[in-house]
């Protein structure tokens, strides 16, 4: 079995773990995605700031609906509280 067998064959365990995460630090997550977009708005002059924009607030929904996704594994609720 190769590589990409054994990925794919764990593929929902680990969007479970991503979904697990993304609900718990969900707002770690969205903080680190702001100062990089500061960051590259900086290092571009502000040139592409509405790229940018665009760019973080889809990366940002798309850690919110994985979170939503994957919180509740486990027996547990979303936000990481027993159900």
């Amino acid at each position: 079995m190769g590589f990409l067998d054994k990925l794919l064959g764990r593929s929902n365990e680990l969007k479970n773990k991503a979904g697990k995460y993304a609900d718990q630090y969900g707002d770690k997550i969205g903080e680190g995605l702001d100062k990089a977009g500061d960051t590259a708005n900086k290092a571009t002059k502000g040139r592409f700031e509405g790229q940018i924009d665009k760019a973080k607030g889809a990366a940002k929904d798309g850690v919110s609906r994985l979170g939503e996704q994957g919180g509740g594994t486990d027996g547990q609720a979303p936000g990481g509280h027993q159900g």
